[in-house]
């Protein structure tokens, strides 16, 4: 496996991925249900303006305040974000991927029903988390995939996955050779403990010199002064909270922000052969 899908998918090296986050969904325990799924609608279309404004390479939008999460979701989450992603799709100028928190079968469906390019997920591994014992089955998704006529959806596989520990004792080196090897990821994504939390540049080391020629990600914690470290070993990143008014989590992408880092991130591409 080379790198030349993320060339094909990004046409830049390096790419950087927006986060954009959806508000509250029907069913989930914040959602607002005055405003309804028109306001979930106008602010992820207003962040979406204010992300690709910036300059960023590519964009990925989840269902980030549906917490507390579900490993397996309920139909209305996807059936929602479909109807919102099919509402932005005019507005897209950059490739998008979509995430269903925690949900590998749904963010898969979701993918094929509105054209996204890739899908972020846990794939792979068996946790101890903060929603409860975490069980995956990447047999499973992949055939799940093939059914569903999603072969050329593009996997992200999250190896560290936040709120969670793996359990088995297993070093990170021997995780990330085996995932690889067996379950064939098309990307893989190193993460901090949550959103925004650094990522361990130890850890990204480690499974960037595992994973051979499978492109490398860093997830979380990326900001306009580490970025040029942070691409110096990862094959692309994934921003949020940078991105958003204040870095904080729960505010709004803010332009400027974007600016700020895709900034760095471009003198740092500036450099590369």
């Amino acid at each position: 496996m080379s790198t030349t899908w993320l060339d094909d998918v990004f046409a830049t090296k390096k790419p950087v991925i927006a986060m954009l986050h959806l508000s509250a969904l029907p069913g989930d325990p914040a959602y607002d249900s005055t405003g309804g799924i028109a306001a979930v609608v106008q602010r992820a279309r207003e962040e979406l303006d204010e992300l690709q404004a910036g300059g960023v390479d590519g964009v990925m939008i989840s269902n980030e305040f549906s917490l507390p999460y579900l490993t397996k979701t309920e139909p209305i989450t996807a059936i929602a974000m479909a109807r919102i992603i099919g509402e932005l799709l005019p507005a897209f100028e950059v490739p998008y991927g979509v995430n269903v928190l925690w949900d590998g079968r749904a963010s898969i469906d979701l993918a094929v029903a509105t054209g996204a390019k890739f899908v972020r997920e846990i794939f792979t591994g068996v946790y101890a988390s903060d929603f409860g014992l975490w069980d995956t089955n990447v047999g499973e998704v992949a055939r799940h995939r093939a059914r569903v006529g999603g072969a050329d959806v593009k996997l992200f596989f999250n190896i560290v996955p936040e709120s969670a520990t793996y359990l088995a004792e297993r070093d990170l080196a021997a995780i990330t050779r085996t995932t690889v090897f067996a379950t064939l990821p098309d990307a893989i994504c190193v993460s901090g403990a949550t959103a925004g939390a650094p990522t361990d540049a130890e850890a990204l080391r480690v499974v960037k010199s595992a994973a051979g020629a499978v492109p490398v990600f860093v997830n979380t914690g990326v900001r306009a002064e580490n970025v040029g470290d942070q691409l110096g070993v990862a094959d692309g990143a994934i921003v949020g909270t940078y991105f958003k008014k204040d870095g904080v989590f729960e505010n709004r992408a803010d332009r400027a922000r974007v600016e700020e880092l895709m900034g760095e991130a471009k003198k740092f591409r500036e450099q590369l052969v």
